[in-house]
């Protein structure tokens, strides 16, 4: 048997290079379409990404833009952003499409709900930021503020900090998915993630502690949703198992027959 020549190997390197370069350029694309129509509510958006903040404020204080910049360019990342976010699914479809190809039909049954539902994951974490940590962050910093001091945040800082919690948090919430990677790919299987359960309360608590600010309430509303996740790992994990066994035994009987 003749092996493959150079020419061969190289050609369909060279193919998935422009494939890829293809599937960026649509990626790219549909997100600097969505920049440019959401910058006419540029303003708007940046008024919701602060609501959080500026509904602690003492009475007569507002936010502060210490960069002479910073009021134009502020409010431009907040779109982009916003632009990423909506057109998410776009580019999440875009890397299935890539990848599609080089999977087994049964990865691809799998891989499809488990790109939404990291998805879904990711806006849930980021919305329960916005909703319900945020509020409590932002009141409990207001309220050990020291006397004589304004508080007077510098708007590009806020945008840094909640951006950095918007990651912290979606990145988080993830934590069912990876946890059914894991158990699917065989690396632990159910009976080791109940064990590991201890260790996991602790670890959401330490993380908890590093990521969110230095008071209980908003570190408790961080560390039991991970401990719930987890546990909603675990459930997942375990129902995957028993279909795909439900599937191997139902072969096996048709192959039988």
């Amino acid at each position: 048997m003749s092996e493959p020549s150079n020419e061969q190997v190289t050609q369909p390197l060279i193919e998935h290079l422009l494939e890829l370069r293809r599937r960026m350029m649509w990626i790219v694309g549909a997100t600097l379409l969505c920049f440019i129509a959401l910058m006419p509510f540029s303003q708007q958006l940046y008024s919701f990404a602060a609501e959080p903040l500026m509904a602690n404020l003492p009475a007569d204080t507002s936010m502060i833009a210490t960069d002479v910049i910073a009021p134009f360019f502020v409010p431009v990342k907040v779109t982009l952003m916003a632009a990423f976010l909506l057109s998410l699914p776009h580019t999440l479809y875009q890397i299935w499409a890539f990848v599609a190809p080089a999977l087994y039909q049964n990865e691809k049954r799998l891989i499809t709900p488990l790109v939404l539902s990291s998805f879904l994951l990711f806006f849930t974490g980021m919305a329960f930021a916005y909703y319900l940590v945020f509020p409590v962050i932002f009141k409990f910093l207001a309220g050990v503020t020291p006397v004589g001091v304004n508080m007077a945040t510098d708007i590009d800082k806020y945008l840094s900090f909640i951006l950095g919690m918007f990651v912290a948090f979606g990145t988080t919430f993830e934590v069912p998915v990876v946890v059914v990677l894991l158990a699917r790919m065989g690396i632990v299987d159910v009976k080791q993630l109940k064990a590991a359960r201890p260790y996991v309360v602790v670890g959401a608590f330490i993380v908890a502690a590093v990521i969110t600010p230095p008071d209980v309430i908003s570190q408790i509303l961080l560390a039991v949703p991970l401990i719930a996740l987890y546990e909603a790992g675990i459930w997942f994990s375990r129902f995957i198992s028993v279909r795909v066994r439900e599937l191997e035994e139902s072969r096996e009987n048709g192959d039988t027959e």
